[in-house]
């Protein structure tokens, strides 16, 4: 079942333009492959990528020098919004045609499971 990553509209655009390859978390995640890239409050899925690998937890150093992959100036990455850092990396972004719709199960904040219908509806834009 394909999963769908809640993230801040801004920065879903800077990762389609292929220009942000690390989204900073607070937790590590376990999660390899596609998954669907959810605007917030949009209730849309808009394209995928890969999540490929969970860096950290990440130095104030290591997240300055990294700072471009997470779509940021070095002077922008600063720790301290989570007790510990890490950066999911992400690669192969791929914007859909036409966003699909979904329901969003209440408290849902990070990770959405799709439903099987909303799947489909991904895999027949790529």
């Amino acid at each position: 079942m394909l999963r769908g990553l809640v993230i801040r509209p801004q920065w879903i655009e800077l990762i389609l333009k292929g220009k942000k390859t690390w989204e900073i978390r607070g937790a590590k995640t376990a999660m390899r492959g596609t998954i669907g890239l959810i605007p917030s409050g949009s209730g849309t899925i808009v394209g995928v990528c890969e999540v490929i690998d969970c860096v950290g937890p990440l130095s104030a150093s290591g997240f300055r020098t990294n700072a471009a992959k997470a779509g940021m100036l070095p002077s922008e990455a600063q720790l301290g919004h989570y007790a510990k850092t890490y950066a999911w990396v992400l690669q192969s972004p791929r914007r859909l045609e036409k966003p699909v719709r979904y329901q969003h199960p209440a408290g849902a904040v990070i990770w959405v499971r799709l439903a099987s219908a909303v799947e489909c509806a991904i895999r027949a834009q790529l």
